[in-house]
């Protein structure tokens, strides 16, 4: 099973970064509402970043290693996986 790191731009353009191994219905669970407290007054707009592991782990130390990253190394990695 693929385990993805996925960053979301949201509504009041804030960035949101999380883990699954279903990305889709992950997103649709942040859409509705439910899941992570982030989207309670917030709603996510798209995907803009992922980057897939082949286990939980992997996924969760980059997870981690994102997060700590300030807004303009966020969207660094942003850009650069757009111009793939």
């Amino acid at each position: 099973m693929k385990w993805c790191v996925y960053m979301l731009l949201c509504n009041d353009n804030s960035i949101y970064t999380g883990i699954t191994n279903d990305l889709n219905k992950r997103f649709r669970t942040h859409i509705s509402g439910k899941g992570a407290k982030y989207f309670r007054g917030r709603k996510p707009i798209d995907v803009v970043y992922t980057e897939f592991f082949i286990n939980r782990s992997m996924a969760t130390k980059r997870e981690i290693e994102i997060k700590k990253l300030n807004r303009k190394k966020k969207e660094i990695l942003i850009n650069k996986q757009s111009k793939i």
